[in-house]
């Protein structure tokens, strides 16, 4: 690669990028914002004071492109030469963008705008941006396209997300872009040097009016077509690297955004969410619930950024697939160090049911439950039902006391030879159809969880409470029974 022709490329490429995004972002931010195409707080997950237009995309996008058309690209230069990168991702960013401004303008459903960008991604991977190697293994063609597509679609939908606080999701995108630009000149990449570093320059030049407090947002023109863009970078560094670890190192790169889509979906499943719904569970939401103002939330990203930047050029240049392993361990320690730090409930709750026996519990308590259901509709008496019931109780962490039905009968497990327990114990009360009811208790120092006793008690009421009620109508004579015994009388 010769250095000093790239060097002039290079200085060409950035400072048109840089100086087109200084001067358009301000000019569509104020022409915008005349036709009220702003962001609006609501005092919850938005933090900004003010309206503030969402079309820094559009900016991005022009000054991206201007800089290779309007940089001196010579007959036989290093930049006319290795323009073919840019050509081949054109179309396919533009298809991106024109989702992400539809729906800054009007607004499209989250389906809506995953077909814009699986054609965009298509539009990628027939243009020659592939994934070729996962985890040291070559792809073959049939799974090539549909790794490929999830790459680009979640690199896409990450800076998507986690676009929510001043100049987050244009700082985070500059790091990522130098890391892959870095590892471009490591690996003697011209053509990938080439095109990173304008939208390098490009994202430079808006965080001057993005950074906090910021007066114009990247909107999603701007982030899903940052994303899509590093989706494809990170491809291309793959190919040149020929790392045995295959995307390890562009993941890294991109971790940060990558990790809070991961958490954010992980979370949202937990709670039995939507995918796509909003909230403040984000990595930001998080620094800022720990005190942090919103200026220095961003700064602990980007120190974040920094991180694993180094983390990612490193494991991409090494050769030792033993080092390769240790370095991503390592990643891996650090990044789930910084999740607890971040105290999510929902992973602290799930571990410690996970590991503390409460998950194996509740399985094997609803595994009882299904049983129960069986065994009570097997059951041809009322006192088969409460053995049956007993049974079940004792499993999931009760003990039958009495069952009273019909007339004033009932049915007691407390007999002389099993008296009831002196220590403290709940006593549960479940009614049951036609004015029964069964009794149920637990010491109270017995741990029994929550996803337990609401099911058990559901079953006790629902499945043992009709099946009851109908053997009793079978014994209960009816009207004409007694008649006829009355008559005979």
């Amino acid at each position: 690669m010769d250095l000093q022709a790239t060097m002039s490329s290079l200085l060409w490429l950035g400072g048109i990028a840089f100086f087109l995004s200084l001067i358009l972002t301000p000019i569509f931010r104020d022409v915008f914002r005349s036709y009220n195409v702003v962001d609006a707080p609501d005092e919850g997950r938005k933090l900004h004071r003010y309206p503030i237009p969402r079309v820094g995309g559009i900016a991005i996008a022009i000054a991206y492109a201007g800089a290779f058309l309007l940089a001196p690209a010579p007959q036989g230069s290093v930049l006319r030469n290795n323009l073919y990168l840019f050509w081949h991702l054109l179309p396919a960013a533009a298809v991106v963008f024109a989702t992400g401004i539809i729906d800054d303008l009007f607004g499209l459903k989250p389906w809506q705008k995953l077909i814009g960008q699986f054609g965009a991604a298509t539009i990628a991977y027939y243009a020659g941006f592939r994934v070729l190697i996962v985890v040291g293994v070559a792809t073959e063609d049939w799974w090539s396209f549909p790794a490929t597509i999830l790459w680009l679609l979640v690199c896409s939908n990450a800076f998507n997300l986690i676009d929510g606080m001043d100049g987050l999701a244009g700082g985070i995108g500059l790091f990522s872009t130098l890391t892959i630009f870095i590892a471009g000149l490591v690996h003697q990449s011209p053509a990938l040097v080439l095109a990173t570093f304008p939208l390098a320059g490009c994202l430079l030049g808006f965080l001057c009016y993005n950074f906090n407090p910021a007066t114009i947002f990247l909107g999603d023109s701007g982030s899903l077509l940052v994303g899509f863009l590093l989706g494809c970078f990170g491809i291309v560094w793959t190919q040149k690297s020929a790392t045995l670890l295959g995307m390890t190192a562009p993941l890294m790169a991109l971790s940060i955004p990558l990790l809070d889509t991961a958490i954010s979906v992980i979370r949202r499943l937990l709670k039995r969410q939507p995918i796509f719904s909003a909230d403040r569970g984000h990595i930001h939401h998080k620094l800022l619930d720990r005190g942090l103002t919103p200026r220095r939330a961003v700064l602990v990203v980007y120190l974040g950024c920094s991180i694993v930047a180094c983390f990612s050029l490193l494991q991409s240049s090494v050769r030792n697939n033993r080092l390769g392993g240790i370095i991503t361990i390592v990643f891996c320690a650090m990044a789930w160090i910084g999740i607890q730090y971040l105290g999510y409930a929902e992973f602290s709750v799930a571990g410690k049911m996970l590991f503390s026996g409460d998950f194996q519990k509740t399985l094997r308590a609803q595994i009882e439950l299904r049983q129960f259901e069986r065994d009570i509709a097997a059951a041809t008496s009322v006192e088969n039902c409460w053995r049956v019931l007993c049974r079940t109780s004792e499993r999931c962490g009760f003990q039958c006391e009495r069952l009273v039905y019909g007339h004033g009968q009932s049915l007691d497990s407390r007999t002389a030879a099993n008296p009831p327990e002196s220590q403290a114990r709940y006593l549960v009360q479940v009614p049951l159809p036609g004015g029964s009811h069964a009794e149920f208790s637990r010491p109270l120092n017995a741990l029994v969880s929550a996803a337990v006793v609401g099911p058990f008690m559901e079953a006790v009421h629902w499945t043992f409470g009709p099946k009851l009620e109908s053997l009793l109508s079978v014994e209960r004579p009816g009207p004409a029974t007694e008649l006829d015994a009355a008559m005979a009388r």
